[in-house]
């Protein structure tokens, strides 16, 4: 009898690694929940204590951490050693959005495949993400995708607050968002993948593939990604029988007359992982595609990217310390980017014939693709930016502690930044907003700005002790440069942190400033002719008796100077400056 529990101990690992996943007991037709890769991941951790670890991470909104499997040959979990020992982290990043969940599956069968059979390589720690939208992976159907082919049924797009959590990276309205970027920058990625599935046309590839785009991405480790690592994943991925296509983003209704690159902003996963100048991918297995082909084309497209990774581990380690050492140099940063549609590839496309019948419901034409008529054929693909607003960074940014949302973003972001230690007043570049769009619906939780206009002031203002000084000298220059330039596209002025300063908080009585203004002219000949100059260009301010007198309250010491004016300032000179 006492041989039992030894024996138990010892074929309790093997019945662990032996373990099929949900979709694979399910004949591969479901996904799993959380709660059973969560305990899925718990078991292979146990089983694997010196090559697995699991972490948990703050909180989502759904009151759960995040978790994130570790695997590590060398039996090290400190990313800190990991990164002095000259290891690559490759994070996965699975259910974003829930009902898109075929890296959930395969991760899972990757990471216990890895571990069965001893295959974990010696110079990449591999890092995943099980489940990133806790919340809406609860809230499940089998008919919030609809025009998914299977599984059975699967989480929703949101998250409990409602939010689209491949949104929320700059913003970060959503826990489940500062989880993350307490992962992403503890333990510094070189690549991260972060696993979809596709909406839009029909065609007969099983999996698409948004890499960070190459334009936008810093030059040093786009040349290895456009020039290495896409090639060699389109020519293994066809090796394994899962050909690759660009994401199919159409420039008409269907993909015939061609398709263009995806320029991802910050909001996204992969454009928030180019602030860091981390290379990022975004897979999109095709949602028509049978469940099963979905998880096993995202099960090998994991695995050639870790095949990859091994062969060029010293190489991505090289270029992204060269990009981080580049960008802390860099003096001019791109804002925002356009595409240049005079410069295009011919590529080659499967897709099907689009055809066009009278619809059932309303009886006129509609479209469809006639699987039974397959083609290959050559296609435009455009895909080359251009930046359409750029910047000359500042020696450094100055920030009023009250802005406590900003600066803990920042920290987060491993932002390294100081405190004055003393009351100070110095000579800023201030910005005052001129002109702006803003959402008339709201698009996640804000009514965005865009199309930012600044006027652009040198100033002598009054900052406190406590407030921060940022120098733009650092890595993380993009994110600081691209989160706090308001006219960046995702700034954090264009999803209104800083709203409050647009609001005027004095005005005047008319009757009593009429006086005033009137002594103002006569004391200040410059004001007055500024107010018949403007007259003469504007009929509609010379009819207007309150329009000229608003003009000269607005051109007055009256007129509040922070009304508009962006908080942040830009230092332009290094003066030396008392700092904690």
């Amino acid at each position: 009898m006492k041989k039992l529990p030894l024996l138990l101990a010892l074929l309790g690992p093997l019945n662990v690694l032996a373990q099929e996943t949900p979709f694979e007991r399910s004949h591969k037709t479901a996904t799993t929940t959380y709660a059973e890769a969560i305990s899925f991941y718990e078991n292979l951790a146990k089983a694997y204590p010196q090559q697995a670890k699991l972490f948990t991470y703050g909180s989502t909104d759904f009151g759960k951490p995040l978790h994130l499997l570790v695997l590590s040959k060398s039996k090290v979990f400190d990313p800190v050693a990991l990164r002095k020992s000259d290891k690559r982290i490759f994070l996965i990043n699975n259910g974003i959005h829930p009902g898109e969940p075929e890296g959930i599956d395969a991760s899972m069968m990757l990471a216990r495949d890895l571990l069965k059979n001893n295959k974990l390589p010696e110079n990449v720690v591999i890092a995943i993400i099980p489940l990133y939208n806790i919340d809406g992976s609860h809230n499940r159907t089998g008919t919030s995708r609809a025009n998914q082919n299977g599984p059975v049924a699967y989480g929703f797009r949101g998250n409990s607050k409602n939010y689209d959590l491949n949104r929320d990276f700059i913003k970060t309205d959503s826990k489940n968002s500062q989880a993350f970027q307490q992962i992403f920058n503890i333990w510094q990625p070189e690549i991260f993948v972060d696993t979809h599935t596709s909406n839009g046309a029909d065609y007969q590839y099983t999996m698409t593939l948004i890499p960070t785009q190459k334009d936008k991405l810093n030059g040093i480790v786009s040349s290895y990604l456009t020039q290495t690592m896409v090639p060699d994943l389109y020519k293994q991925m066809k090796g394994k029988g899962y050909e690759l296509i660009p994401y199919v983003n159409s420039i008409n209704e269907t993909p015939d007359a061609g398709i263009t690159g995806y320029i991802e902003s910050p909001r996204y996963s992969t454009g928030y992982a180019a602030l860091h100048n981390t290379i990022g991918f975004m897979p999109e297995t095709h949602m028509l595609k049978p469940f099963d082909k979905r998880v096993e084309s995202t099960y090998k497209l994991l695995q050639t990217y870790i095949d990859i990774i091994v062969r060029d581990a010293k190489l991505i380690g090289e270029n992204k310390r060269k990009a981080d050492e580049f960008v802390a140099q860099q003096k001019e940063f791109p804002l925002d980017w356009k595409l240049n549609r005079s410069v295009y590839d011919s590529i080659e496309f499967k897709g099907y014939a689009a055809k066009y019948k009278p619809s059932e419901i309303s009886g006129m034409d509609r479209l469809y693709y006639d699987r039974n008529e397959p083609y290959t054929k050559m296609i435009k693909y455009w895909d080359k930016f251009e930046p359409s607003l750029s910047v000359t960074k500042p020696v450094a940014y100055i920030i009023p502690k009250a802005w406590d949302k900003v600066i803990a973003l920042l920290k987060l972001n491993n932002v390294q930044m100081k405190q004055l230690a003393a009351d100070t007043k110095m000579k800023v570049e201030m910005y005052y907003i001129a002109d702006m769009k803003t959402g008339t619906r709201p698009y996640e939780g804000h009514y965005q700005h865009s199309a930012v206009k600044l006027n652009t002031v040198t100033q002598d203002i009054q900052f406190y002790a406590g407030d921060y000084v940022v120098y733009v000298n650092q890595p993380t220059n993009r994110y600081i440069v691209e989160t706090l330039e308001p006219q960046a596209t995702d700034s954090f002025f264009n999803w209104n942190f800083f709203d409050s300063v647009l609001g005027q908080k004095e005005g005047y009585s008319s009757y009593v400033f009429e006086d005033t203004g009137a002594e103002l002219l006569k004391k200040n000949p410059e004001l007055k002719q500024k107010l018949e100059a403007e007259k003469a260009k504007n009929p509609d301010l010379a009819k207007s008796a309150s329009a000229q007198l608003d003009f000269v309250y607005k051109n007055s010491d009256y007129y509040e100077k922070t009304h508009m004016r962006y908080p942040i300032g830009r230092l332009q000179q290094d003066i030396k400056l008392n700092l904690n």
